[in-house]
């Protein structure tokens, strides 16, 4: 029973190494810019598809969906704030386009009282 228990747990551990590794692989482009908008596109490595939820993908196209922040930061993509995933490319749904608004200034983080006094 523990050898049970202890095989799981190493096929688990060899699944989050192999994850992370897939995860290292996204490539971030530069970024470029039109008089509004700000943009880059994320390419994620194709091993990566089989791990996002289904609910991501829009059944109709077999791509995946326009995802909100915390369903993009939730697979494994860092960027800084103000970018929304605002285009689907459907013969390549590994890559994802991205744009904020040129310019942009994240909102300051609020002071806590704590701070303040200080």
């Amino acid at each position: 029973m523990a050898t049970d228990a202890g095989s799981e747990e190493a096929k688990r551990q060899a699944e989050q190494k192999k994850l992370e590794e897939i995860l290292e692989r996204i490539n971030y482009s530069d970024r470029y810019t039109d008089d509004h908008y700000e943009y880059r596109h994320v390419i994620l490595p194709k091993q990566l598809l089989k791990y996002i939820p289904e609910s991501y993908w829009d059944q109709k196209t077999g791509a995946l969906r326009i995802l909100a922040d915390k369903e993009w930061r939730a697979i494994g993509i860092q960027q800084s704030l103000g970018w929304e995933h605002y285009e689907i490319h459907v013969p390549e749904p590994h890559v994802l386009l991205f744009r904020r608004p040129k310019d942009y200034v994240p909102p300051t983080q609020p002071v806590r009282a704590k701070e303040r006094r200080k």
